[in-house]
C-alpha cells in the first residue's frame, strides 16, 4: 500500500521551479524515496536519473561524479546524500554550466549534520523536511494507531502490532550499529542506546545534561553532543525557551520530544496499545504525539517552536510567531480539559492571539475568548 503526499508533492514541484536543487531531509526510511518516486512519476516530463548511495553499484558510479553526472539531463535524484557529502562541491559548478538540470538530494541528516551542503550550494538550494506519516494524510479514526505504532510507513502499514514492534526494534538497531557509523560519528552502539533509551525517560521534560551525565559516567558536554546527534538525525525534537522582557525568571534549557511515538514506545518496550495505556507515561506519550502532528500540520520548522515556562510553575507546551502575532498549543490527554492557571496566565502575560489546546476527544469547544479546545482529528481548525 503507497500512500500519496500530494501536499507534499505540490511543495516539492514549486521548490524546484524555484532552485536548482531541492534537499528532502528527513530520518531513514520515513518516506522520501517514496516522495521522490512519485514525483518523477508525476511531474517529470523529461529523464529521470537515479542513484541510491546504499547501493554499492551507484555508489562506484560516482567515485568520479564530474564524469558521472555532467552530461545527465532533466532531473537527477540522488538518495542518501550524507554518504557522499564532497559532492556539494561538484554539485555547485553543475548547477552553473547546466541550468536546464533539476537536482533532488535525499538525506537522513540534518543541515547542521551536512554542513558542506549549505557552504558549497548557498543559493542554489532548497530544503525540505519530511517526517513519518501525519494524520493530515490518514482516515479520521486513525489517530489511536498513528500513536502506538508511530509514522514510520512500514511500522504503521505493518500486518500486526507484533511485526509494526519487531520493525522499531530493528529500526534502532540498525540505526546504532549501521547509520550512525556511516555518519562518521564514532559513538560505541551500546553507549547510544543507553542514552536514547534514557531520553526515554524525559520525554516531555527539560533536558538535564549533568542529571543524565551523571546517571551513564559521562560529562554534561558529552550528553549534550549525543542530543544534538540524535536531534541532527531528526529522531529528537529540541524545544528551546521563549524569551521576552520580563521580570519573571525563565526556564533557559530546551525540552525535549520523541519526534516518533512509535520508537518512544518500542525503547520502553511497550509492544502494543495495552501496554501503551497501563504504562505511568501514557500521558506524557499522548501528548507529545499531538504536539508533534500539530507542528506539522501548521508546518512549523524547528527553529519557530518554543515552549514557555516561568520558575513559579506556569508554562506553555508550544509558542509560535505568525504574521507578528503569537500563538498558542496545548496537549492534553483527558476527556474534557478546563482552563488551567497556566492557560490563563500564558495568554495574559504573552499576549497570545489565540491558544488551542489540543486533546483525545470529539467535542469541539471554546473555554474563554482566545482559547478553544480542539479534537486531534480536527487539527485543520488550528488556522493561526
Amino acid at each position: 500500500m503507497e500512500i500519496q503526499r500530494t501536499k507534499e508533492l505540490d511543495l516539492l514541484a514549486k521548490r524546484l521551479k524555484e532552485a536548482p536543487v531541492v534537499a528532502i531531509l528527513g530520518p531513514r526510511q520515513c518516506g522520501k524515496t517514496t516522495l521522490a518516486n512519485q514525483f518523477a512519476r508525476r511531474e517529470a516530463a523529461g529523464s529521470v536519473h537515479r542513484f541510491d548511495l546504499e547501493d554499492p553499484r551507484d555508489l562506484a558510479k560516482l567515485d568520479e561524479p564530474m564524469l558521472a553526472l555532467e552530461e545527465l539531463q532533466d532531473l537527477v535524484v540522488i538518495d542518501e546524500v550524507q554518504r557522499r557529502p564532497e559532492l556539494f562541491p561538484v554539485l555547485r559548478v553543475l548547477v552553473d554550466k547546466q541550468p536546464n538540470t533539476k537536482y533532488l538530494i535525499l538525506g537522513s541528516a540534518s543541515r547542521d549534520l551536512l554542513a558542506q551542503s549549505s557552504e558549497s550550494l548557498a543559493g542554489r538550494i532548497s530544503y525540505m523536511e519530511l517526517g513519518g506519516f501525519s494524520l493530515d494524510l490518514l482516515p479520521a479514526d486513525a489517530a489511536q494507531r498513528l500513536w502506538i505504532r508511530g509514522g514510520f510507513p512500514k511500522s504503521y502499514l505493518a500486518g500486526s502490532a507484533e511485526a509494526s514492534f519487531q520493525w522499531r526494534q530493528d529500526f534502532i538497531t540498525t540505526f546504532l550499529e549501521r547509520d550512525i557509523p556511516n555518519l562518521g560519528i564514532r559513538i560505541p552502539a551500546n553507549t547510544l542506546r543507553r542514552f536514547w533509551m534514557m531520553l526515554a525517560h524525559y520525554h516531555g521534560q527539560i533536558f538535564n545534561a549533568a542529571e543524565i551525565g551523571r546517571s551513564l559516567s559521562m560529562s554534561d558536554a558529552t550528553a549534550k553532543r549525543y542530543l544534538d546527534m540524535l536531534s541532527g538525525t531528526f529522531l529528537i525534537r529540541q524545544v528551546q525557551p521563549w524569551f521576552y522582557n520580563t521580570q519573571k525568571r525563565l526556564v533557559k534549557r530546551p525540552k525535549i520530544y520523541f519526534r516518533d511515538s512509535g520508537l518512544l514506545h518500542a525503547l520502553r518496550s511497550l509492544k502494543n496499545r495495552d501496554d501503551v495505556l497501563g504504562h505511568p507515561q501514557l500521558g506524557a506519550s499522548w501528548e507529545g504525539f499531538a504536539l508533534e502532528q500539530a507542528i506539522q500540520h501548521v508546518g512549523l520548522r524547528e527553529q519557530d517552536v518554543f515552549f514557555w515556562a516561568v520558575h513559579t510553575g506556569a508554562e506553555l507546551d508550544l509558542v509560535f510567531q505568525h504574521k507578528g502575532k503569537l500563538f498558542g498549543i496545548e496537549a492534553k490527554y483527558g476527556d474534557a480539559p478546563t482552563l488551567t492557571t497556566s492557560m490563563r496566565a500564558a495568554v495574559e502575560e504573552l499576549s497570545l492571539s489565540h491558544l488551542w489546546v489540543v486533546y483525545p476527544g470529539s467535542k469541539l469547544y471554546d473555554l474563554r475568548k482566545q482559547v478553544s479546545v480542539v479534537p486531534i482529528q480536527h487539527l485543520n481548525r488550528l488556522k493561526p
